[in-house]
């Protein structure tokens, strides 16, 4: 089982949650706070209130049959609402996906029926007195921002990690480069390639200028040789 290095009797909170996993990877996740949370339930509310006051107008057509379908659609979308969304759909409810958040298991793993089913049957807990007081406490001392819920679940509401996008670089026939490159080397030739835009002309000339030698090219070549390498860096993957 992964174990988090990061103890929850940790009374500072923290906007970085480390785990790692059996094969020896960190994984570093962004705890959610509070109130990105309860914005996001909040949406999700909204949700709901709309969903049932849509079925209420039909089924009150149907009379008393339509009231009794009415009580179970209540049910359903009080109790099962979060939970179909958060496992059926990567953690995250309508809500969680507008804010970016979703829900995981302690380790990092995706959030099972189990472990949904104990954190949202457990809100009743969080609500007392009033007004999710319990909850709001919980959040607030607990340095990954969990409340009664995810501590009897094992669970976390993190943000959502975007997934990486290929660097923007100016067209160019991608060209081997002249010399190995360290992985710094490397870096700093795409970030000249990417960040070229936001340059004017002459600083660009410039910067290309120093490395015109070590390119064995001549200084005015000296930019579309670097956006060449960088392209061959990059790789001619779409």
């Amino acid at each position: 089982m992964p174990s988090s290095t990061h103890s929850s009797s940790a009374v500072a909170l923290d906007t970085h949650y480390e785990v790692e996993t059996p094969e020896g990877i960190d994984l570093h996740l962004r705890p959610a706070s509070l109130v990105p949370r309860a914005l996001a339930f909040a949406i999700d509310l909204v949700i709901r209130g709309l969903i049932l006051g849509g079925a209420y107008l039909v089924l009150g057509l149907l009379g008393q049959f339509g009231i009794g379908l009415g009580t179970i659609v209540l049910f359903l979308v009080t109790w099962w609402y979060m939970v179909l969304f958060e496992v059926l759909n990567q953690g995250r409810s309508p809500g969680k996906q507008m804010l970016g958040l979703r829900v995981v298991h302690d380790d990092g793993t995706p959030v099972g029926w189990a472990a949904s089913l104990t954190r949202n049957l457990l809100r009743f807990v969080d609500l007392l007195p009033f007004g999710y007081t319990l909850g709001i406490l919980s959040c607030l001392n607990h340095s990954a921002f969990k409340r009664l819920g995810d501590i009897a679940a094992g669970t976390l509401v993190v943000y959502r990690d975007e997934a990486p996008t290929r660097p923007n670089l100016p067209d160019a026939e991608p060209l081997p480069p002249p010399f190995p490159l360290t992985l710094a080397e490397q870096r700093a030739l795409l970030s000249f390639a990417e960040r070229g835009g936001q340059l004017s002309a002459a600083r660009r000339a410039e910067l290309a200028g120093l490395l015109a030698e070590p390119l064995q090219v001549p200084s005015e070549q000296a930019e579309a040789r670097l956006n060449g390498i960088a392209r061959g860096l990059l790789g001619t993957t779409p």
